[in-house]
C-alpha cells in the first residue's frame, strides 16, 4: 500500500473514532502517526462543521449527519484534499471511493462518488 493510501486510511481510522468517541484526535493513538495522517485527521477535524455543511448541501435529501461515520468522514477527508493543491481533483475522488469500497460498501462508494462529483462540477471556476 502506498504511503499516502496508507496515511488516508490512518487518518479515516482516528477521524472515525474521534466522530463516534468525541475525543481529541491525538489521544487516540500511542506512539509515531504518520505526519500526513494526523495533519489531515487534524485538520480534517477542526474543520468538520464547515465540511458538513458542503456534504449536506451535495447531497440529496441527505445532511451529513445522517451518513455513517465511515462515509462521512471518507467525504471529509476527500473534501479537506479537494481543497488543497496537493492532490489532483481525480486523485482524491479515486481515493475515497477505494475507502469506501474497502471499509463500507459498494452503495457507499457509489454515494461517495456521486456526492465528490457534484462537488467538483459545481464549483466556482
Amino acid at each position: 500500500m502506498s504511503g499516502r493510501r496508507a496515511a488516508r486510511r490512518t487518518a479515516l481510522f482516528l477521524l472515525y473514532q474521534w466522530d463516534v468517541t468525541g475525543q481529541p484526535i491525538a489521544s487516540l493513538y500511542e506512539g509515531e502517526v504518520d505526519p500526513f495522517a494526523g495533519e489531515t485527521a487534524e485538520a480534517v477535524a477542526a474543520n468538520a462543521e464547515e465540511l458538513d455543511r458542503r456534504i449536506s448541501a451535495a447531497s440529496e435529501g441527505w445532511t451529513a449527519d445522517r451518513l455513517g461515520a465511515i462515509e462521512r468522514n471518507i467525504l471529509r477527508i476527500a473534501l479537506h484534499e479537494l481543497d488543497g493543491d496537493e492532490v489532483p481533483d481525480e486523485v482524491a475522488i479515486d481515493e475515497a471511493v477505494t475507502l469506501a469500497k474497502r471499509y463500507a460498501t459498494d452503495d457507499a462508494a457509489r454515494l461517495v462518488n456521486g456526492i465528490l462529483g457534484r462537488i467538483v462540477r459545481e464549483r466556482v471556476i
